[in-house]
C-alpha cells in the first residue's frame, strides 16, 4: 500500500500518479538503507563486545589479574574494566556520536559510514561488561525481545496515521529527566529510583523509536525525495544512527529490568 496520498488530484493528471509512485518506491529504498545500516551498526557492536569480553577473561584463576564476581580477567581484561582506561571506552561513544551529529553535512558520505562503523564498534567495547553482570542467557533474552518491540514501534511509527510531531518536544524534555536523575543517582545508589529510571526510560524510549520513525519518513517525503545524492546518504545514516541509539538504550534499560545477574 502506497504511504503517499493516492486521491490527490494532480494537475498533470496521470504524471502526478507516476510521480507520486517514483517518491513511493524511493521512499522503500531510503528507510531500508536506514534499516541496513542500523543493522550493520547493532552486527559490529555485537561481535566487539563479544570479541572483547572474550579476550578479558580467563579460566585460569592463576594467570588472573583481577576477579570481578566469578570472572577472572586477564590483563587486557584488567586494563578494559579496572584500570583508568576504562573511562576512555566508556566516553568514546559518547564523543563520536556528537562528531558525527554536528559534523555529518561537511562529511563524504564513505567518511560517515566509517565513522559510524567505527562509534557501533566503540559501543561494543563499551557495553562489553554486560556479560561481567548478567548471564549470557537472559542477555539474549532481552536482545530478542528489545528487537520484536523494536520493529513493532518502528512499524507503527511508520505507518500510522496520527501526526506524532508534538510528542518530539515532550519525549525530549523525558530524555533530560532520565539523564539528570541517572547522574543523581550515580551518587544515591537508590535502587527504587534506578528502577524507576529504568521504567520511565523504557516509556520514553518506546516513543523515540516511533517518532523518529515516522520522522525520517516525513523528511524523505517532504525534503531528501527531490535532493537524493549525497544529501540523502548522509540522512540515511544520522537516521541509522537515531534508531541505533532507540534500540540500544531500550535494550540496555530492558536488560536492567529483566536481566538475571550473575
Amino acid at each position: 500500500m502506497s504511504d503517499l496520498d493516492r486521491n490527490y488530484a494532480s494537475p498533470f493528471g496521470r504524471a502526478g500518479a507516476r510521480d507520486a509512485a517514483a517518491v513511493d518506491a524511493g521512499l522503500r529504498s531510503y528507510m531500508l538503507r536506514i534499516y541496513n545500516y542500523m543493522t550493520i551498526g547493532l552486527a559490529i557492536t555485537g561481535l566487539a563486545a563479544l570479541g572483547v569480553y572474550m579476550a578479558a577473561v580467563t579460566t585460569d584463576p592463576s594467570g588472573a589479574a583481577a576477579r570481578i564476581g566469578s570472572s577472572y580477567l586477564t590483563p587486557f581484561g584488567y586494563a578494559m574494566f579496572v584500570s583508568p582506561l576504562k573511562w576512555v571506552f566508556i566516553l568514546a561513544p559518547l564523543v563520536m556520536v556528537f562528531a558525527i551529529s554536528f559534523g555529518i553535512n561537511r562529511l563524504k558520505p564513505a567518511t560517515a559510514q566509517l565513522m559510524f562503523w567505527a562509534f557501533a564498534a566503540l559501543m561494543g567495547i563499551s557495553l562489553s561488561s554486560i556479560f561481567l553482570v548478567y548471564t549470557h542467557t537472559s542477555i539474549t533474552r532481552v536482545f530478542f525481545i528489545t528487537a520484536a518491540s523494536f520493529g513493532a514501534l518502528s512499524l507503527y511509527g511508520y505507518t500510522t496515521k496520527r501526526d506524532m510531531t508534538g510528542m518530539g518536544s515532550f519525549l525530549l524534555m523525558g530524555l533530560f529527566g532520565i539523564i539528570i536523575a541517572s547522574v543523581v543517582n550515580i551518587f544515591v545508589a537508590s535502587s527504587m529510583l534506578q528502577f524507576i529510571v529504568s521504567v520511565v526510560g523504557v516509556l520514553i524510549f518506546a516513543g523515540l523509536t516511533a517518532y523518529d520513525t515516522q520522522r525520517l519518513k516525513n523528511d524523505y517525503i517532504y525534503g531528501y525525495a527531490s535532493q537524493g545524492g549525497d544529501i540523502a546518504e548522509r540522512a540515511a545514516i544520522t537516521g541509522a544512527l537515531s534508531l541505533y541509539l532507540n534500540f540500544i538504550n531500550l535494550f540496555t534499560l530492558l536488560l536492567q529490568l529483566l536481566g538475571q545477574k550473575e
